[in-house]
């Protein structure tokens, strides 16, 4: 056994409200790594609508690692919803032409980047992640959060915009975990390593065969 298929689009039988998320994913500017999955109260394909204001002429991304857990209901804000906010007027007069058309001539709307996400995140139920944010590995968005800054790896984050909690591990623990990369391992040396990837002793991981 080397753990659940990481294609199979629903890995849990009979239970169709949690889905690998890079199996269910039509968008190709939303790129997700394997074991992510995605559970929602009502429809997985509510996914892809909660990603908002992402037009295929910005070009921007959406991009996830591998083994992160999504709850229901998170959204992300795509660059899309940017507006001008050094000019003397916010509204996108351009938009709605009639004698308005050259209002963004020489001028362009700000662009914050893709929204990245690490390996073995976890964000919570009704979070909010905003446009150039990047979430390092193994950080932990709590539920109802508005994230408007990066987060560092192995932080935990909450609030409205989220602040750093805590951190899950000392700083020298988190740099070895880093280093471990354990996200990369094939899913046999994974398989035979999964009590010590739930357990607290990382010199048995480091020491994983």
């Amino acid at each position: 056994m080397t753990g659940p298929d990481k294609d199979s689009p629903f890995p849990l039988k009979d239970h169709h409200r949690l889905c690998f998320l890079k199996n269910m994913i039509r968008n190709p500017n939303v790129i997700v790594g394997d074991y992510t999955y995605y559970d929602d109260f009502e429809d997985v394909g509510n996914f892809e609508r909660n990603i908002k204001y992402h037009f295929d002429f910005s070009g921007d991304r959406l991009i996830i690692g591998k083994f992160c857990m999504i709850a229901s209901d998170v959204t992300f804000i795509m660059n899309g919803a940017n507006h001008l906010t050094r000019a003397l007027s916010a509204y996108p007069f351009a938009i709605f032409g009639n004698g308005w058309e050259k209002a963004m001539e020489g001028k362009s709307y700000p662009m914050k980047g893709d929204i990245r996400i690490g390996n073995d995140v976890w964000i919570g139920y009704n979070a909010t992640i905003i446009a150039g944010v990047v979430v390092g590995d193994g950080a932990v968005i709590a539920a109802n959060s508005n994230v408007i800054r990066d987060v560092a790896p192995y932080a935990i984050v909450g609030g409205n915009p989220a602040t750093v909690v805590r951190m899950r591990f000392p700083e020298e623990t988190i740099e070895r975990l880093l280093r471990l990369k354990w996200w990369d391992w094939d899913a046999a040396k994974i398989t035979r390593n999964v009590q010590y990837l739930t357990g607290p002793d990382i010199e048995k991981l480091e020491q994983a065969g």
